[in-house]
């Protein structure tokens, strides 16, 4: 569906330079910055994130400070004097950014599209895993074709990257003849299995159309050895439905008006998509992997933000 705004990148469309530009903005944001009550990190969904491994490094002696957890029995019993197995962290996690630009995607009611946020979303997470010093790399879908992009510590994977998601985000428009491709969505998180091996951080952004009971099973199995997030994204025009004028939607060659400040018509679409939504979280819920959103209506920086947390850092410029 698709609503009409500016031509401005960064409402309707984005392109590679706009998404590199992000680096600058992800400076402060970390998967694992210290995080306000507010955040996808805090309260119940910490134990969710693994966070790195850990690396057996030696055995030595105890320190005070030290974990007593990591005392090795063993060895102290032999030795008569405590002993610590000492691990360090992993330097290397990878991250894989699933970057849906559906034509479900190519709507937005006010500030930007869902495909536009999902394509900041995601560069956001690429540039905070770079510069944790983690190789990156993702699964950029559409309705015809799922593209996977192998992780790799590299600015040119990330211009790769990049110029995948633009490339799909332009191939959207509202005559276009593609159709949403609802099982697209599990076809993607199949690509990820293939991608993802163990301990992997995988950053879902999608609206989730034609997520199912299939979708939900790959879910637990991508989350059974890495970490997930899923980050639905939304516009909040079916939160907020007008009651004063038409809305002319479109998908593909189809074109519709709805006259939604008729209340007989108004009322059911609410219903129908805040119901929807509701059955999606639901849905993501239950399979484990922590869920946040996103909407169109606002900046994507200052939601991550709000979302994650962020370390202190320079003041920045003009938002997104």
């Amino acid at each position: 569906m698709a609503a009409e705004l500016g031509p401005a990148t960064g409402s309707v469309y984005v392109d590679a330079a706009h998404l590199a530009r992000l680096e600058f903005r992800a400076r402060g944001l970390s998967f694992v910055a210290p995080a306000p009550v507010s955040s996808i990190l805090s309260g119940n969904h910490a134990s969710r994130l693994r966070g790195r491994g850990l690396n057996f490094e030696e055995i030595r002696g105890y320190l005070p400070g030290d974990d007593i957890r990591h005392l090795d029995w063993k060895v102290s019993l032999r030795t008569g004097k405590p002993q610590i197995r000492a691990y360090t962290e992993e330097r290397d996690r990878p991250l894989l950014v699933v970057v849906d630009q559906r034509m479900s995607m190519f709507f937005g009611s006010s500030r930007a599209f869902k495909s536009v946020v999902a394509a900041e979303a995601a560069a956001l997470a690429v540039w905070m895993g770079f510069a944790a010093g983690d190789r990156v790399g993702g699964v950029i879908f559409n309705d015809s074709s799922v593209v996977p992009v192998r992780p790799l510590r590299s600015r040119t994977r990330i211009k790769t990257l990049f110029g995948t998601i633009a490339r799909m985000n332009h191939a959207l428009h509202a005559n276009s003849a593609a159709r949403t491709n609802y099982s697209q969505l599990d076809d993607a998180l199949e690509g990820v299995l293939q991608l993802a091996g163990h301990d992997y951080l995988v950053c879902i952004m999608s609206d989730f159309a034609g997520a199912g009971e299939r979708t939900r099973q790959l879910l637990r199995q991508l989350a059974r050895h890495n970490d997930v997030i899923a980050t639905m994204i939304f516009d909040p025009l079916w939160q907020r439905m007008p009651d004063h004028r038409a809305l002319v939607v479109s998908e593909g060659q189809l074109q519709v008006e709805l006259r939604i400040q008729n209340e007989r018509v108004r009322a059911p679409l609410a219903s129908l998509f805040s119901g929807r939504t509701a059955e999606v979280a639901e849905l993501l819920r239950s399979s484990g992997v922590p869920l946040m959103a996103l909407s169109t209506d606002e900046p994507t920086v200052e939601q991550v933000r709000r979302l994650f947390g962020e370390r202190a850092r320079p003041s920045a410029g003009s938002g997104i």
